[in-house]
């Protein structure tokens, strides 16, 4: 007799163990972006609900008495027409434009000088960044002595001509408040700097040392290259925050004098705070976003491009 076997066809609905791993693994992702929902939606609501609502109530005038009204592009066409706008403007640019470049100077120059381990090196990195960590309230009061008629500034500009106070000559109070905003951010920067320097092989730099490359060819050809993205990355960071330069002014200067130190964030803050213009201050800050936007893509191009 002769026995007939029969083979075990495959089922049409296996899958192979690839294809039940992936379906699992969506699955799962599916399951913790449940759980991850919440805490995402309370973030977008406030992270840009506030965005939205103030773009929102730029085109409408609204005051301290509740009582809320179409306007369009109005203050818009007000901001633009406004001479304290403009000044304003002036006085955040020429903050912007010295600022940003010595913070950026001087967070790599300590960087370069602090990167290496040696006795001291932490206590040189703890002070350099101790003002980064200091309220600025109290440090813009201690350099309103500092700046003043009698204090240690003064006596030290005597012999330069530059004597007297700072704060209230309307041609040196711009440049007394980039001191002090340098020195409040340049720590930060410097800490950064000496992260992204830990990147950079220290062969490369032996072996440029042996050619008999200079400091400054062994940076500009070996370090610099590995720190674009951090400079880019550091630039976008202290544009903003120099754009939105405000405590340091109101603690120090109040805006004066004769509004020398008048900043954007300064406008709004009067605009909204103190003549309860809620409509042309949310104005005053849709300008500003858009100006630091547009500087930040500026930035990008020129700085942040890799070849």
């Amino acid at each position: 007799m002769t026995t007939l076997t029969t083979a075990k066809k495959p089922v049409a609905t296996d899958r192979p163990a690839g294809a039940v791993t992936r379906v699992l693994a969506r699955r799962e992702a599916r399951i913790a972006l449940l759980f991850v929902l919440p805490a995402f939606l309370l973030f977008l609501a406030f992270r840009f609900g506030p965005t939205i609502v103030g773009v929102a109530l730029s085109l409408f005038e609204y005051d301290i008495s509740g009582e809320i009204a179409w306007k369009g592009l109005e203050n818009f066409q007000r901001l633009v027409a406004d001479p304290l706008f403009w000044r304003a403007l002036s006085t955040t640019v020429l903050y912007t434009v010295f600022a940003v470049p010595i913070a950026l100077v001087l967070s790599t120059v300590m960087a370069l000088g602090v990167r290496r381990s040696f006795r001291g090196s932490r206590f040189f990195r703890s002070v350099f960044f101790l003002p980064v960590i200091t309220s600025l309230v109290l440090a813009g009061s201690i350099f309103v002595w500092i700046f003043s008629a009698n204090g240690p500034w003064s006596a030290l500009m005597t012999p330069l001509g530059l004597g007297g106070s700072w704060l209230g000559s309307t041609v040196l109070v711009l440049p007394a408040i980039v001191v002090v905003g340098v020195w409040s951010r340049f720590g930060y920067g410097m800490m950064i700097m000496i992260a992204a320097m830990q990147d950079v092989p220290r062969e490369l730099e032996e072996a440029a040392l042996m050619d008999g490359a200079n400091a400054w060819q062994r940076f500009r050809w070996i370090i610099l290259p590995y720190l674009r993205p951090t400079i880019f990355f550091l630039a976008v960071i202290e544009t903003t925050a120099a754009f939105q330069v405000f405590d340091v002014i109101y603690v120090m200067t109040q805006g004066g004098p004769a509004n020398a130190s008048y900043s954007l964030v300064y406008l709004l803050y009067d605009q909204g705070f103190k003549y309860f213009d809620y409509g042309y201050a949310a104005a005053v800050g849709v300008a500003l976003f858009v100006m630091t936007l547009v500087v930040a893509l500026i930035q990008r191009l020129v700085i942040g491009r890799q070849k």
